[in-house]
């Protein structure tokens, strides 16, 4: 065989078991597709195989190291569906890299198995690619595999255009985009729309330019009112009520959250655009209350496009107008999904991270809710100005399966004990029993300010035990909020809420957003 035609059938082959590689991932996307996403597949091998035979100078290895790469994407699909009830998108090319800096928060959901298959198959390979197929000696010739190789990158790029001017209208849902477009498209057509700036929308928190004629009235930031109350925002880690999923689990579990729901100026139901993970998501739709469904392309990570420059009127930038020191706390790395880029373009004056706390405030493998909870009281009665502190916790963050459960949880956290299988549910309580104690103690700070307080509290998905539900059900998904004052308590009917509804709802209950809009 000419070196020209081994970089042609290497290609052809690793193209055909492409599509025999899909046929493993879930959801199975189907043969029949438009016929631009077959193009697209084919494009983008031909160009990744013309690279690597160039960058390698050995077409076989090349084609088994597209496929395998192909093979790792689907094998994390195939957790990701698992885990977290949404196939693969192009924004998740981060995690990989996430992966190696955090391997405690990823790898266990892809399964220990899985991740030290991929990586002894990805060492075997290379050893062997390298070791059993030799370069050939005129790899550089054009009547070779050098004109091979320019012909394939050529015909690579050609049939990635001819797929792309066929036009795609892409939901921006993951299964259904993958079940109607394939793998490759569907992450190509992706990756290119998140290439385009965020749609412009409506904010809530967009005002007008102030009048500068209007100078002799007094200014916030100088003098804030005393009436202005401190907000306190808590986007606690997998808070839900999972009392229905478990009738054996004890009702004061959520003793605290119950008692704050009862005098809530508003409580309910809380629908987020996340499962499981992908935290950022509700956080974004909180402090910009900007629907989701509404950022195309940039729903998946909207902290991507803000952190290249997307200006976005927030919830905290809205206070901070109003003479509100602002101060964001995250236990965990600041740079985890660019939060110390991102949050001070939000508005934020502060970002307190896990240097912030001590080894001393882990409960588990984070920092403890009632460190955090320790921290935000410390703040308000600090702040000799009003002060809006969003903290986003991570105590109940998983993988809980690598946490054990202690001898005495299960008479602590129910009545009935569970059936087997449900570890994860215990210890997910555990650490839910100590986000309860933490409402209880910032009820119990805010409550001696000097100043008016109110309390927000919400959870930002359902936590990822998929053992659990197989045996149990699964939630319908909502978390779980509750708007708190010190100022008034009412008795209040639930009323469902959107995330990024929750912050306006919760200006206009303590009277701010209405003092605006006059």
């Amino acid at each position: 065989m000419t070196d020209a035609w081994a970089v042609w059938l290497a290609f052809a082959c690793s193209l055909a078991l492409s599509a025999g590689i899909e046929r493993a991932m879930t959801p199975q996307p189907p043969w029949r597709r438009p016929r631009g996403s077959w193009a697209i597949q084919a494009g983008v091998f031909g160009l990744a195989h013309g690279a690597l035979v160039l960058l390698l100078g050995r077409p076989w290895f090349a084609a088994a190291v597209v496929c395998a790469l192909m093979l790792v994407v689907v094998v994390v699909n195939n957790a990701k569906v698992r885990a977290l009830r949404e196939p693969f998108v192009f924004a998740d090319y981060e995690y990989f890299t996430d992966a190696i800096r955090h391997p405690r928060l990823f790898v266990p959901f892809l399964g220990w198995g899985n991740a030290l298959a991929i990586a002894v198959g990805v060492v075997a390979a290379v050893a062997l690619g390298l070791w059993v197929e030799p370069a050939p000696a005129q790899r550089w010739a054009l009547s070779g595999q050098l004109g091979a190789m320019l012909g394939l990158i050529a015909a690579g790029a050609l049939c990635l255009a001819a797929g792309a001017r066929q036009a795609v209208g892409l939901s921006f849902d993951p299964e259904r985009d993958l079940v109607g477009l394939g793998l490759v498209a569907s992450l190509w057509h992706g990756a290119m729309a998140s290439r385009r700036p965020p749609p412009v929308l409506a904010s809530p928190f967009d005002e007008p330019p102030v009048d500068q004629s209007l100078s002799h009235t007094a200014d916030p930031l100088l003098n804030p009112p005393p009436s202005l109350p401190h907000l306190v925002a808590v986007q606690s880690e997998s808070f839900f009520d999972p009392r229905p999923v478990c009738a054996g689990i004890r009702s004061d579990v959520l003793a605290e959250f119950d008692r704050m729901a009862a005098s809530a100026l508003m409580h309910g139901a809380l629908q987020v655009p996340a499962w499981g993970a992908n935290t950022v998501r509700s956080e974004f739709a909180f402090v910009s209350g900007l629907d989701d469904a509404l950022l195309g392309a940039h729903r998946f990570n909207p902290y991507h496009a803000v952190a290249a420059g997307w200006p976005v009127p927030t919830l905290a930038g809205f206070l901070k107008r109003r003479g509100y020191r602002t101060v964001c706390i995250h236990p965990y790395p600041a740079s985890f999904y660019r939060r110390d880029r991102v949050y001070p373009l939000l508005g934020f004056d502060e970002f307190i991270d896990i240097r912030g706390f001590t080894d001393a405030d882990r409960c588990g493998p984070f920092v403890g809710d009632a460190a955090v909870a320790a921290k935000i009281a410390e703040i308000v009665e600090a702040s000799s100005v009003p002060v809006f502190v969003f903290a986003i916790t991570m105590e109940n963050h998983g993988p809980l399966h690598l946490e054990k459960v202690a001898p005495t949880d299960v008479a602590d956290l129910y009545t009935d004990a569970p059936p087997p299988g449900c570890d994860d549910l215990t210890i997910y309580l555990r650490h839910l029993r100590n986000a309860d104690r933490m409402i209880g103690a910032l009820r119990h700070s805010l409550g001696r300010s000097q100043r008016p307080a109110s309390l927000c509290w919400f959870g930002d998905h359902v936590p990822s035990m998929p053992g659990v539900y197989d045996t149990l059900g699964a939630p319908a998904g909502p978390t779980a909020f509750a708007l708190w004052s010190t100022r008034e308590t009412r008795h209040t009917e639930p009323v469902p809420l959107a995330a990024h509804q929750l912050a306006v709802e919760w200006l206009r209950a303590v009277g701010l957003l209405g003092e605006i809009c006059a």
